[in-house]
């Protein structure tokens, strides 16, 4: 499903597994207990979507774009979130802490922090 254009799409009671799912295009999307597992979303584009209980379990996220994207019980466990665009709306999602930690840098640069040694 690379580069699937699904933008303004309802998708809920939706499983993805082992997917390739890079580049697609979720914008303005209503996604509904909806679960992406070992998907591969590089420049996955979730623009301004609703996302109401979506788990995103062990994916690759890099460079995916959640701007304004309003999430309500949401789990990200695992993945790849290098890059990622919008980091600021993912308040409110649920971590593992060694994902936190793991992510340290990124939510850092979005709170504006400087690391330093």
């Amino acid at each position: 499903m690379t580069g699937v254009e699904l933008a303004e799409a309802m998708l809920s009671d939706v499983a993805f597994d082992d997917c390739r799912l890079d580049l697609a295009g979720l914008r303005i999307a209503k996604l509904e207990r909806v679960v992406f597992r070992e998907c591969r979303m590089a420049e996955c584009d979730f623009y301004d979507a609703s996302l109401t209980d979506v788990l995103f379990e062990d994916c690759e996220l890099r460079e995916a774009t959640f701007s304004g994207v309003k999430l309500k019980r949401v789990e990200l466990r695992g993945c790849d979130l290098s890059g990622l665009r919008g980091v600021e709306a993912l308040r409110g999602a649920r971590m593992p802490w060694n994902d936190v930690l793991e992510n340290g840098p990124l939510f850092a640069a979005a709170l504006g922090l400087e690391i330093i040694d």
